[in-house]
This record gives C-alpha cells, structure tokens and sequence, in this order.
C-alpha cells in the first residue's frame, strides 16, 4: 500500500503542477486521473496490478500532506497503513487512510474526498486521441541537454519542437530574442510540418521522472509522455500552447 501511495505522489505532487487525483478502482484495475489547474498537462494512469484496496471513486486532495505522512520516520518500519470505509447507503465507501506506528503511539489520518466532489472538481477529461507522428525514447543525456538549454533561455516559458529530416530538434527563442536550439533525438521517422509550442517546466519536469519514458508528438497539437514507473504507466498529454 505504502509503495503505490509513494508512487503517486511522486508522479503528481511532486511534479509542482498536479496537486490532485481522482481514484478509480475495481476487482480488474485502478485508475489515477489529475489534470492541472491551468489545463497544461492531463494524467492518466493505471497501476499495473488492481489495488483491492482502493476500490471505489474518490478523490485525493492535500497531496503535500499525504507526502507528509509517507515520509514521517514513524511510518518507516512495522506501521500499518490502511484504507478506511464507512457504511453509506449500504455501502462500503473510502473515506481515508490511517496511519499507525508500530508501537501504536503515532498516529494521523488522511481524509479523501467524496466521489461527488472530486467528479464535480476534476471532471474527468477524455483525451480523444491523436494519430502520433513522432515517437522517440528520450536519453539521460538529451535530457540533461534541455535543461541546460532551459537554463540558458530561461525567459522562455515554451519550446519549439521540429523535425529536420531524422533529426528533433527543440528551439528556444526567435529571430528577434536571445535563441537556440539542439538536436534532442536522432535516428527518428515521421515529420512534423508544424512548429507547435509546449511548456518547458512541466515537460521538463516529467522527463526528470524516474522510469522507462517514450515521448510522442502530433501534428494535430499534442504531445504525449508515457512513464513506466514499474508499478504503474502513467500517460501525460500536453496540448500545443500558443506560442
């Protein structure tokens, strides 16, 4: 329960910009959606194996505060962390997590928020969809390569991305600022005929993840980043922002 718990948080709060989910979960598999505030980034994820004990619809607020409790010394060894039901019209509905130290002297609650709320303040975002022009796995190093790039033009809140025949380019800047450009993946297929737009904080920010990443790119705006985290994939879409 601990691990998941911790592999959520990392893969949204700790990210800056997703500060709350949306859990869905069955017999079959779990669900974590979340969406930023500015609609610059859309999760959704599945862990790869059902957890039983998140079954239901309810959201996660506070994250900062779960990654609190997670992180307390007192919860490192022999606590038990476990979801908590109450009976509500004949059902069993999560309403939180407690925590317990081994010795039992430690304690704190995590409060989730009802299936109403969070439907009404997460509204569940359907990504139609897109036929995917470029894909390319990213390196350590073309990572390491953005960022000093995003340092170097760091008045710039997007980058460009453009294909210039097998190669990706991403540029910074135009002709009439402080510019530049490298080549983020060689050796890739496809074309892209437009220049979109995306964020450098948040892309960057997920490339930074740890786990197995392929980026895809569209033609049609959209841009796309898959992490494997081991325990589950999560699905990270980006629409083309204005430049």
């Amino acid at each position: 329960m601990k691990d998941i718990l911790q592999d959520i948080v990392a893969h949204t709060h700790a990210l800056g910009f997703l500060n709350i989910v949306k859990v869905n979960g069955d017999d079959a598999q779990t669900g974590i959606d979340s969406m930023a505030e500015d609609r610059s980034v859309i999760m959704q994820a599945n862990t790869k194996n059902a957890q039983l004990e998140m079954k239901g619809t309810f959201g996660m607020p506070n994250l900062n505060k779960l990654d609190i409790h997670l992180k307390c010394p007192e919860y490192k060894d022999g606590a038990s962390i476990d979801v908590v039901r109450q009976d509500r019209n004949g059902e069993q509905i999560p309403t939180g997590i407690h925590f317990k130290n081994a010795s039992g002297d430690f304690k704190n609650d995590y409060r989730f928020m009802n299936a109403e709320i969070i439907n009404e303040k997460l509204k569940t975002v359907k990504f139609k969809g897109a036929s995917w022009d470029v894909e390319v796995s990213p390196t350590m190093a073309s990572v390491q390569r953005f960022k000093m790039q995003a340092t170097a033009n760091a008045e710039e809140t997007v980058f460009t991305v453009l294909t210039d025949g097998s190669d990706i380019k991403f540029k910074f800047g135009d002709a009439s600022t402080h510019a530049g450009e490298f080549i983020f993946a060689t050796g890739t297929t496809g074309q892209l005929k437009n220049e979109w737009a995306w964020p450098v904080q948040q892309t960057l920010a997920i490339l930074s993840l740890d786990g197995d990443k392929v980026m895809k790119f569209s033609d049609q705006g959209a841009m796309q980043i898959n992490v494997d985290s081991g325990l589950a994939t999560y699905e990270y879409i980006l629409p083309a922002q204005s430049k």
